[in-house]
């Protein structure tokens, strides 16, 4: 019988509201969630981290943005890149985006979005594609939490979201000023105190802050 990921997300994740952002709930893994069982799972025999399985600082910051100032998403097409748990995804569904798509290459993180999506009552379009490599999306905004977390992911990601500047699309990064993120090139609008990636529930708080990125300078 095929392993059921799903079923193992339901019944071994917990299902909670997310640490500065009750009004979401997502399946959130804890000590004794058996992840590695997961991910023995994968026909990848070098799968991913499960960093879908926990809120990151970056996008709990920007879903708080988003929820606090619908007006930045509402009546728009949105893109949440790496969307992970899709916690950015489901602010701006219910700040009132016209359309999300939530692109995520992890394929477990993939049924945790939709699961997650489902418990929230919200829908999305899920992404199933690397799409960084390639060209924007069509979408009015994008939304990228927690893209910088690490040296060689960040470039890409800075080339991708500058694509989709260049065709007209806004861009907003959250970040809790990891050193791989391109401050020279952000505008930042505000900061937020928030529980990062693992930590508990009532964890010491990191700052995290929401930008704009802005036009590249010849």
């Amino acid at each position: 019988m095929p392993f059921d990921t799903a079923a193992f997300i339901r019944t071994r994740l917990h299902l909670l509201p997310v640490p500065s952002i009750p009004e979401i709930v997502i399946h959130t893994a804890h000590s004794r969630s058996g992840l590695g069982h997961l991910l023995e799972q994968s026909r990848d025999p070098d799968p991913p981290a499960p960093y879908w399985a926990y809120p990151w600082a970056g996008g709990v910051a920007l879903a708080r943005y988003i929820l606090d100032h619908p007006g930045t998403v509402r009546g728009h097409r949105v893109l949440d890149l790496g969307s992970g748990s899709g916690l950015v995804a489901i602010a701006a569904a219910m700040a009132g985006a016209a359309s999300v798509l939530a692109a995520e290459i992890d394929a477990n993180g993939r049924v945790a979005l939709r699961l997650n999506a489902a418990a929230n009552g919200i829908s999305v379009q899920v992404l199933d594609a690397d799409i960084v490599a390639g060209l924007p999306v069509p979408v009015d905004i994008v939304l990228a939490g927690d893209v910088f977390y690490d040296p060689a992911v960040a470039a890409p990601m800075l080339a991708f979201l500058d694509r989709c500047q260049a065709v007209g699309q806004h861009v907003l990064v959250g970040d809790p000023y990891r050193a791989a993120l391109p401050l020279q090139r952000l505008r930042r609008l505000i900061d937020y105190q928030v529980s990062d990636v693992g930590s508990a529930r009532h964890a010491s708080a990191v700052t995290a802050g929401v930008f704009e990125l802005c036009p590249r300078t010849a």
